[in-house]
């Protein structure tokens, strides 16, 4: 005659299987985007937001470690390297558009990407923060596997700069819309390129959602500046090292 085990001990049994971490992650993504969707787009549903805060509560609640969490949902981290290769497409398709506007999206490249990181590292160091933080910051501006790598490259803390990564591109998703709305900016290219450096993938992802454009133009944003900064980055930071204290 079959025993039943008790719900308990088939609980400990899947809460301990790496692969429910993944479920975790899907199923609160899954959740936010049917939210997203149902507020009809509205930016402060951001999907990843709510999953991030989500997936955060669950593991808290079940005393998961993030070691133990990070089994299953690396499936997920092994991605974005190749959504980020992915992204090759759009911007190959895209390049057509640039004409005319070649100046104007390196100038724009240029000054987003100083500002972003030269303000982040002035307002860490402002609060007293520690040089790996202060580090981490530098490298924020790209997308994650590409500020990861950076980060690996510079010495500094290439999870605290995910970290820092992931949180520039919700805020900027969220709040880009509503800031270039206030400074009326209509042509979908340029609302394009501003959330593409300032937000990352992310930020695609929310211009692909409203506008084919945008996207495009935010896709090719991202790809250029993380090849730029993948390579100039490592290359300043190298001969500034001695003045910054990193």
């Amino acid at each position: 005659m079959n025993e039943r085990l008790p719900i308990s001990e088939i609980w400990v049994y899947l809460s301990g299987d790496p692969l429910f971490a993944l479920i975790i992650t899907l199923a609160t993504y899954q959740l936010g985007y049917i939210l997203y969707v149902r507020a009809n787009r509205n930016p402060i549903v951001n999907p990843v937001a709510i999953s991030v805060v989500l997936t955060c509560l669950i593991i808290s609640a079940l005393n998961m470690p993030y070691e133990k969490y990070f089994e299953g949902a690396q499936f997920v981290h092994f991605l974005l390297g190749t959504a980020t290769v992915a992204l090759a497409v759009p911007i190959y398709n895209g390049f057509r558009r640039m004409k005319g506007k070649i100046f104007h999206m390196w100038v724009a490249l240029t000054a987003g990407s100083t500002v972003s990181i030269v303000s982040a590292v002035a307002i860490a160091q402002w609060m007293g923060a520690s040089n790996n933080m202060v580090g981490s910051m530098y490298a924020k501006s790209v997308t994650a596997p590409i500020a990861m790598g950076i980060a690996e490259r510079i010495n500094v803390s290439p999870t605290l700069t995910a970290v820092f990564t992931v949180i520039t591109g919700m805020l900027g998703a969220i709040l880009a819309p509503y800031i270039l709305n206030a400074l009326k900016v209509q042509q979908w290219w340029i609302r394009g390129t501003a959330i593409g450096v300032g937000a990352h993938g992310l930020g695609i992802t929310r211009a692909f959602s409203v506008n084919e454009e945008a996207g495009i133009f935010a896709s090719m944003a991202m790809g250029l500046n993380g090849v730029i900064s993948a390579i100039g980055l490592p290359i300043v930071l190298t001969h500034l090292r001695p003045y910054l204290g990193i």
